[in-house]
């Protein structure tokens, strides 16, 4: 009696769980059935709520205003994005921003949302969707039917050439370049401070500025301080820093170059639009406008240069738009480039002197650091210590006896030079000397347990940097040495001898 009891048991549950699996199969097939007998959804793109209830809006559909309804209890869509309607023109729920359109580009902001894009060879104004914020000269992705931009795009062809950025290095963090520094700040930014009177008088802006002189002097740093300066020439302004990545303009295919030189200079005028200083900066300029005619196996430099020429002298005013070159061979730019009324101002970043020297490393060399207990101990103070320690690593860079002696020039009348290492002495190498011994401190932290910069590690690091440049004093071109280390006047050099070496 108990075991039919259990096996009906069992086939009672069994018959249970068949029914509730058919019931559930059933429930399936009715949704199949219902989704299958419902009427199709349409897309349409949300342009804005409207009536008096404002239970009402407007959407594109096929290319077409409609006025459609929308369902109280549905999400809040946004303008741009894509809905579903039901088949009778209901609003059902949004399903967030179509994903391809043209591409455009902006030339103005409008406020209130809407920009003025340029595509398809024709401007249009438009709505911005969701959150974008967009500026003068960017790329973006827009549905020109429905008068929305959706996206920010980059553009590889064109942002690879551009470091586009508002420096931070004012003429405070520049040492040794005070008479430099004031002939740009007559030239450049006085323009700008005061355009009612160069407009009185008649004067125009120079279009552009040539710093020049050996490497390592500062002539990208004060570049980029123009362009932070004029940034702050007034209340909210702002200006831009356009950095070309100079080797990356070459290009094997006939006119890219051009090209993408032409692109430079509208991103430019874009950004200057608003008013606002826009630098573009060439560094090592001479490799790519050097003078036409001196290519050796191909002269790309025939199209290159008029076509930077074309930029700067062309029909399109180059307003608010500073062009900026450094170069230490200037001798291989084209002569055209330089002529007045183009690069209108050339400046000459040289070596420093002792004094400007010692200007330099107080930028790097300062009483915040780790400073050695005693070279506080023998001074009273880390400021005192500081400048004494700068006083000796600059008295000995501009030593002039028989240690430091660097290279024996020999020119073509007969007569001999010697030059000491301080005749070398630029910004990049006093900045290099300051790393070093902070680097040789680390060391002996490590080794003696004590925490500290101190002269001899700056002595010590004086000497690393000039036994590792001394293989470059043997040259075989004493012309090339001569013009890219500034020795170019007066007097033609015929042999250098490297001294350290011999000895």
């Amino acid at each position: 009696m108990t075991s039919d009891l259990a096996s009906l048991g069992q086939k009672n549950e069994r018959l249970a769980t068949a029914l509730k699996s058919a019931r559930d199969e059933l429930a399936r097939l009715d949704e199949r059935l219902e989704a299958l007998a419902t009427a199709p959804l349409q897309y349409g793109i949300f342009l804005e709520r409207v009536g008096d209830g404002r239970h009402e809006a407007d959407v594109l559909l096929g290319g077409r205003r409609t006025r459609v309804g929308i369902d109280p209890t549905a999400p809040e869509p946004a303008p741009g994005q894509l809905v579903l309607l039901t088949e009778g023109l209901s609003i059902v729920r949004p399903v967030g921003y179509p994903e391809t359109g043209q591409v455009g580009t902006v030339r103005v902001g409008l406020g209130a949302g809407r920009a003025i894009v340029e595509a398809s060879q024709a401007e249009h104004v438009v709505r911005l969707a969701g959150r974008l914020e967009v500026r003068p000269g960017d790329s973006v992705r827009v549905d020109t039917t429905a008068g929305f931009a959706y996206e920010l795009l980059d553009r590889p062809d064109v942002e690879e050439l551009l470091l586009e950025e508002t420096p931070d290095v004012s003429y405070a963090d520049i040492g040794g370049l005070g008479a430099q520094i004031e002939q740009i700040k007559d030239s450049v930014e006085l323009p700008f401070e005061q355009p009612e009177l160069y407009r009185e008088h008649g004067l125009k802006p120079p279009k552009g500025v040539l710093l020049y002189g050996p490497p390592g002097c500062g002539k990208t740093l004060i570049a980029k301080a123009v362009a932070t300066s004029l940034a702050r020439g007034g209340e909210g302004s702002r200006a831009y820093f356009l950095n070309i990545k100079g080797p990356q303009l070459l290009d094997k295919f006939v006119g890219e170059t051009e090209r993408q030189i032409r692109e430079i200079f509208a991103r430019a005028r874009e950004r200057a639009a608003s008013g606002q200083p826009v630098v573009v900066f060439f560094d090592e300029m001479e490799a790519l406008f050097k003078t036409r005619g001196s290519g050796k196996s191909s002269d790309v430099e025939t199209t290159i240069v008029p076509q930077l020429l074309a930029e700067i002298d062309g029909v399109e005013a180059l307003d608010n738009v500073i062009v900026i070159g450094a170069s230490n061979r200037e001798d291989m730019i084209d002569p055209a480039i330089l002529r007045p009324g183009r690069l209108d101002v050339k400046v000459r970043i040289d070596r420093p002197d002792k004094a400007g020297a010692r200007e330099i490393i107080s930028k790097y060399l300062t009483p915040d650091l780790p400073i050695h207990p005693a070279e506080i101990e023998a001074w009273g103070s880390r400021e005192a210590a500081v400048a004494k320690m700068a006083d000796a690593a600059i008295d000995s860079l501009f030593a002039v006896d028989t240690d430091h002696e660097y290279v024996e020039l020999t020119y073509a009348d007969g007569g001999k030079e010697i030059l000491y290492i301080g005749d070398f002495a630029s910004g990049a190498m006093v900045a290099a000397l300051v790393d070093r011994a902070k680097k040789h401190a680390i060391k002996d932290l490590l080794a003696t347990g004590i925490k500290g910069i101190s002269t001899d590690h700056l002595i010590d690091a004086l000497e690393e940097e000039a036994r590792e440049n001394e293989d470059l004093a043997g040259v075989q071109n004493p012309d090339e040495w001569a013009r890219v280390n500034g020795r170019t006047g007066g007097r033609r050099i015929t042999f250098i001898r490297a001294l350290r070496q011999a000895r």
